[in-house]
């Protein structure tokens, strides 16, 4: 049997739950189909999105169908939550796009439409709502082919058997040798469908089908085609692969962490997809970090239910409790895999926080706060939670207001923890323009490690990076190993504002330790010393974020909405003029675009669209008003100083001070 991973996207309130639950329906897994409104919906289980009326966390329904064992997954719809999405996204074989059929293609949309073909997630296409007065579905194809693909086709109600002629034609358009059987052989039925399955999977070609989901009104046609469409698809080239289409064949194991998730009873689950190979209850794999860990039980759960499974094999879903330090976008494998194999390390995701926010908590202990903040946060890594143990303040990324809302719900209802936030504000980085070579040195009594590093600049968008220049017989394998360790196990800050330290490459040059009385934490206090004393002699560069956007209004109001984005600093693309209305795509920064949104649809008189995303992050245009009001003491927060030993007793060094005071050479940057 194949096993096919589906899910289903959309833009908030297009009638996505109301879909999913008639399919389910349709499959056998409900007698009948809950709905968001009644707060029944099957995969909408948890209190806070009955109570909200919205897809909040990612959760799926399993059943098997025409020969197919299909992962439903219903994803959020809502932008606050897009990162949530991704995760979803990444391990997706096939996607199925839910169109508001009165609204049309809206603004979250686009931007999941541009992460499907990111993760080259074959998509089809469902247009809801056709019973509404302003559908038209003529006008629908046209903006479909228009505002997503010029691929997008339109079933023709085909549920198999022979094609309509305009579909027949679409799929040999897209294939020279169907073409060719066209003009001169005439049309079959089966190397058609097997050629409409290969452009699919390829993306060459997006079927759309039409219906109404709260009258179920095509529904079961849809999942006779979606079914028929996910079958027997053909092998692609690696190149053409996405991660979430390698779940044919290959020997050994290997399993994509997409979500971390805690059980009624507290314990913490890690869910995957197997992309190659099978594993079994009771087997040893290899974790990220290249320790070995036990699958003593592995699940299988649609819904809240859980069945216990013997094997998973490539191509499912399944959850598997405590296993330690895994994290979404990890890989694990097969237990002989050798640390450091490639792709071993973490799937980077797209979707990032452009926000933060302060914890304020005067009624709770920061301690527990912190605590439950982190165990989120093992759950949602976008959030990256920020300790500062000068001031005991906590700062937190996040995606906007709801899901500031929804964190204060889970604090209070999980963990009887009452928290606030101060206001949102602009998520800021800082990284360096040249070299800097800093020195960490640990010796209180009866303990000794140093560090010599150096950081590099990356290229923009490189996170942080680790090399080691250190030769073995200087410093032990073992403890270079633990400095890379101590490197990435928290978010640096920078001395700017204390904003997240990025695009950096960390070079180790020398190490030290004392046969006796060095401990792992010595290399620890050591590395965070070397990283803040390097970045006190750095040259500092604060970066912020810049975001991608298209606005889309009548044409009466398009020139004071370029007015706008002319006092915003925007780079604009050429405009694109349709009709009475107009579409504007561009970057600007997003600490001035970000508050645009009420006056954008003031301008446009309420009829406009505005969507934007992360694109990138750039060296701040002018960040002195930016470091004078974070007031930021980078004295006050991680040290740059260290501790030497001198007559038995430790005494601490300034930082300025220290390359001085260094037992390894010091190099120059």
């Amino acid at each position: 049997m194949e096993n096919r991973v589906i899910g289903i996207l959309a833009h908030v309130d297009a009638g996505k739950t109301t879909l999913s639950e008639q399919v389910l329906c349709h499959a056998g897994v409900l007698r009948t189909p809950g709905r968001v409104d009644h707060g029944d919906a099957f995969l909408d289980a948890h209190p806070l999105e009955r109570e909200r009326g919205i897809t909040i966390f990612s959760d799926q329904a399993v059943f098997e169908r025409d020969g197919l064992r299909v992962f439903w997954v219903d994803t959020p719809g809502h932008a606050d939550f897009a990162a949530e999405m991704e995760r979803s996204v990444s391990i997706l074989d096939l996607a199925v796009l839910v169109i508001d059929g009165a609204e049309g293609v809206q603004s979250h949309t686009e931007t999941i439409w541009s992460l499907l073909e990111a993760y080259h997630v074959p998509v089809v296409l469902f247009v809801n709502k056709t019973d509404r007065p302003a559908f038209d579905a003529e006008k629908m194809l046209a903006q479909l082919k228009r505002r997503l693909s010029p691929d997008v086709v339109d079933l023709c109600s085909w549920r198999g058997g022979d094609m309509p002629q305009s579909l027949a034609e679409s799929v040999a358009e897209r294939d020279e040798a169907l073409l060719d059987r066209l003009l001169s052989d005439g049309y079959e039925p089966l190397p058609w469908l097997a050629g409409l399955r290969n452009e699919l999977r390829r993306r060459l070609l997006f079927p759309v089908c039409f219906g109404s989901a709260l009258n179920d009104s095509g529904v079961g046609e849809f999942l006779d085609a979606l079914c028929l469409l996910a079958r027997d698809w053909p092998p692609l080239s690696p190149e053409g692969e996405s991660t979430a289409a390698r779940a044919e064949g290959g020997d050994p194991f290997d399993a994509l962490v997409y979500k971390v998730r805690r059980d009624a009873q507290g314990a913490r689950l890690c869910f995957f997809k197997v992309l190659s190979g099978t594993t079994a209850a009771r087997r040893e794999v290899r974790l990220p970090d290249g320790s070995a860990a036990k699958l003593n039980e592995l699940r299988l759960y649609s819904g809240e239910r859980f069945r216990p499974l013997s094997q998973a094999e490539a191509g499912m879903l399944c959850a598997a409790p405590n296993l330690p330090g895994v994290r979404p976008g990890d890989h694990i494998r097969d237990a002989a895999a050798p640390v450091g194999a490639e792709g071993f390390s973490r799937n980077p995701f797209r979707i990032e926080p452009m926000l933060a926010a302060s914890v304020l908590c005067p009624q709770a202990p920061v301690s527990k706060v912190l605590e439950a903040l982190r165990q989120l946060e093992d759950e949602d890594p976008s959030l990256s939670v920020v300790y500062s143990e000068a001031t005991g303040g906590i700062d937190l990324r996040v995606m906007g207001p709801i899901q500031l809302e929804v964190i204060r719900r889970l604090m209070q209802d999980r963990f009887s923890l009452p928290v606030d936030f101060g206001p949102m504000r602009v998520l800021y980085l800082e990284t360096i323009a040249a070299p800097a070579v800093g020195v960490g040195h640990y010796e209180p009594l009866r303990h000794y490690a140093e560090v010599q590093l150096r950081l590099v600049p990356g290229p923009r968008g490189s996170g942080i990076a680790f090399e080691s220049k250190c030769h073995v017989d200087e410093l032990a394998l073992n403890w270079q190993r633990l400095i890379e360790t101590h490197v990435f196990e928290k978010v640096h800050k920078g001395v700017l504002t204390g904003a997240p330290l990025t695009d950096v490459k960390v070079q180790l040059l020398h190490g030290r330790a004392h046969l006796k009385h060095t401990e792992g934490g010595d290399f620890r206090q050591s590395t965070y010393r070397a990283i803040r004393n390097a970045l006190m002699e750095a040259q500092s560069v604060l970066l912020e974020p810049i975001c991608r956007f298209t606005l889309r209004g009548p044409q009466d109001s398009y020139g004071r909405v370029m007015a706008d984005l002319t006092r915003m600093r925007a780079v604009l693309d050429p405009p694109s003029l349709d009709g009475e209305r107009f579409t504007l795509t561009g970057e600007a920064e997003f600490a001035q675009f970000s508050g645009y949104n009420t006056d954008f649809l003031a301008a446009t008189h309420g009829h406009g669209a505005l969507s934007y995303r992360l694109d990138h992050y750039a060296p701040c245009r002018e960040p002195e008003p930016v470091i004078e009001a974070a007031a930021y003491n980078p004295l006050a927060d991680d040290t740059p100083d260290s501790v030497f030993c001198a007559h038995g007793a430790g005494y601490t060094v300034p930082w300025n001070e220290v390359k001085a005071h260094a037992h390894c050479p010091v190099e120059e940057a």
